[in-house]
């Protein structure tokens, strides 16, 4: 895969601006849980993902964690970015959930092409415009939908990333990912085990019951 993969608009770009793009690109990997990027004063630059699954997520001044995005392969990070973007101030740490490979372009060369290239400027705008819509969506969850329906939710999009109904996921993880106490977590997904759901072990779950979840998180 190459830089040029992630642009749907490369060949509206001139030689010059995509050489700029190519040539700036630094290509990096990561171990499972290596922080990547962490906060507003940690202008990364814009990540391309390669291969692999990256986690984007706030983290509360009580030292509390949920996930807000989660990238993988041909996905674009932005906020990693944010310092060259005005008025945009998020606090956003981001880990790599498996080993991955990215690029990294740095913020002053991909500000300066924007400045430049209207197709550019316009699909990154897009970008940005997708991340916002994602970021209200999870508000909108945590506010007004009910753990249990949150939880079956996450625990199907997990099995359908794994492929797998058997799932190797600590009880703080997955506190980590939905921004609740581990103790909660533990008591609710006890719950679901008694209800047949699903079958719990140390560091994993297996879902016994993918169509009670799905009819839960659907209530």
């Amino acid at each position: 895969m190459n830089c040029s993969d992630f642009f749907p608009m490369w060949n509206q770009l001139t030689s010059l601006q995509q050489n700029r793009i190519e040539g700036s690109a630094i290509y990096r990997s990561a171990k499972r849980n290596t922080i990547i990027h962490n906060g507003l004063d940690d202008c990364t630059g814009l990540i391309l993902v390669n291969s692999g699954q990256l986690r984007a997520y706030i983290l509360s001044a009580e030292g509390r964690e949920v996930s807000i995005y989660r990238l993988f392969e041909r996905d674009i990070c932005l906020f990693s970015a944010s310092c060259m973007m005005q008025n945009i101030q998020f606090e956003i740490t981001i880990e790599a959930e498996k080993d991955s490979s990215f690029w990294i372009i740095p913020a002053d060369v991909y500000k300066g092409l924007m400045t430049e290239s209207i197709p550019l400027a316009n699909y990154t705008n897009e970008i940005m415009a997708s991340r916002f819509s994602e970021v209200m969506w999870l508000m909108e969850q945590i506010m007004w939908r009910s753990f249990d329906k949150r939880l079956a939710a996450f625990l199907l999009e997990e099995s359908n990333i794994e492929g797998s109904c058997k799932l190797r996921l600590t009880h703080e993880k997955i506190g980590n990912h939905l921004g609740n106490a581990r103790e909660v977590v533990t008591r609710m997904l006890s719950y679901f085990q008694s209800e047949g759901m699903v079958r719990l072990s140390r560091g994993n779950i297996e879902i016994l019951k993918p169509d009670a979840l799905q009819k839960l998180r659907d209530a």
